[in-house]
């Protein structure tokens, strides 16, 4: 073997990174390989749009099968995103005995144990390091670097989009969601249409992956419990101030012997917390080992460059692999194909937690007492409790942040306290990561 050869499927933002990469890195590639990557082909309907990379015309096919029938090519890298065709090229490719990697973690998350499961009977590789967190190298980490450990607490800021708009809004008191979201569309942060960001879905397609690598348990992203931040408003950005947090999107893991909790939601998290610091369009995943304590990991969690530096690592990992005539060493989610998982994910209801509560109240005798007694009543205890002004013969804003209590209660607290003459509007309830009101 003189070279190792693959294939591109898709050229679009992430494929040129890699394209760029092969291009300008090359001697160092080979250096860490011990022989030449070459690019052999590249399929895309779209052969004429400049990606600005200098490519041989003859690499370039608008057909797959030029890729999945050339026995040169070793490794295929998927990169068009989506269901299908992305998982019937995925499994083609497994099928003619090639390796695969791919950044795609929706078809991860929907159908990765049909797809890890191919590989494994194949005897082939399959990389996936671009699916979560863009260049953070958090999945190599967990499947090779932090083996030794059980993962007691996994928090993650997952979601760029997000993460611009709330640290927009903490930035700039008084905007609204809605004037940081046009915000972040004209500057390329956010989608034409920006739900699947800022409805909690695309992190959630990445946490179930962590989930498998950190506790060997494979769900389906409609599994999670999952909340977005189009609720978030400015007057919640200045109670955190207020209370010393700020508000995150996180996707949370949380150990319970053999059982965890899994879910995604707006969460309020103390300024001093390593995460807090995470602003802009950055990711960072905070987990706690227990043997190696905490740790973070902070970066570029999308974008051309990051994201094609992760493809090209797992190209890296398996070209060294396809040298040696080896595959399959290391399991894709880290564990043995005959270890099966005995834990659960929790149901949402049953978890335990610390609230933020915010209801829209008539400035009147007897209003708190009523809120605090029905709150006693479903075994939630209140820590503290913020006012902000006074009308007459209109309503103000209440705050409470209450010990930890049980998601179920406090969602039958909210519905009778929703149901006094007093309170007007919707209860607005924000969970909080503090483990110094545990």
């Amino acid at each position: 073997m003189r070279e190792v050869s693959i294939g591109i499927i898709g050229f679009g933002t992430v494929g040129s990174g890699v394209v760029k990469i092969l291009n300008d890195n090359a001697d160092v590639l080979k250096a860490r390989v011990g022989l030449p990557i070459r690019l052999k082909k590249i399929a895309d309907l779209d052969l004429d749009s400049d990606r600005g990379v200098k490519v041989d015309k003859s690499v370039l096919t608008t057909s797959v099968e030029d890729i999945f029938n050339d026995p040169d090519i070793s490794i295929v890298i998927e990169l068009i995103g989506g269901y299908e065709p992305a998982k019937t090229f995925t499994l083609k490719a497994i099928e003619n005995g090639k390796h695969v990697i791919t950044a795609n973690k929706a078809l991860l998350a929907e159908y990765g144990h049909e797809i890890f499961r191919a590989a494994q009977q194949a005897k082939v590789d399959i990389g996936f390091e671009a699916a979560v967190a863009g260049g953070i190298p958090i999945l190599r980490s967990l499947r090779e670097g932090l083996l030794a450990n059980r993962y007691e607490k996994v928090l993650g800021i997952l979601n760029g989009t997000c993460n611009y708009i709330l640290t927009a809004m903490y930035d700039n008191p008084g905007v609204s969601f809605d004037q940081v979201l046009k915000e972040a569309q004209t500057f390329g942060y956010a989608e034409a249409d920006p739900g699947l960001d800022i409805d909690g879905f695309d992190t959630a397609h990445k946490l179930t992956l962590i989930l498998a690598l950190t506790h060997g348990i494979q769900i389906k992203p409609n599994q999670i419990f999952v909340q977005g931040i189009r609720d978030i408003d400015a007057f919640d950005i200045l109670m955190a101030k207020e209370f010393s947090y700020r508000i995150k999107l996180l996707a949370l893991i949380i150990s319970h012997g053999q059982d965890v909790e899994a879910r995604i939601h707006p969460t309020m998290i103390p300024q001093s917390h390593p995460l807090a610091g995470v602003d802009g369009v950055f990711n960072g995943i905070f987990l706690r080992g227990d043997m190696v304590g905490d740790q973070l990991f902070y970066g570029k969690g999308a974008g051309k460059e990051p994201t094609a530096s992760a493809v090209v690592g797992d190209i890296i990992e398996i070209a060294r692999n396809v040298v040696h005539g080896e595959a399959g060493g290391v399991p894709p989610l880290g564990y043995s194909d005959q270890w099966k998982p005995t834990g659960h994910v929790l149901d949402m209801s049953g978890i335990r937690t610390n609230y933020y509560l915010r209801i829209q109240a008539k400035d009147q005798p007897g209003v708190l007492s009523n809120v605090s007694g029905i709150m006693a009543d479903h075994s939630i205890s209140i820590h503290s409790v913020m006012q902000k002004g006074r009308h007459a013969s209109a309503t103000v804003p209440v705050v409470f942040l209450t010990h930890r209590a049980r998601e179920a209660d406090m969602r039958l607290a909210c519905e009778k306290i929703s149901k006094l003459d007093s309170i007007e509007g919707q209860i607005k309830i924000l969970r909080i990561e503090d483990e110094s009101l545990s």
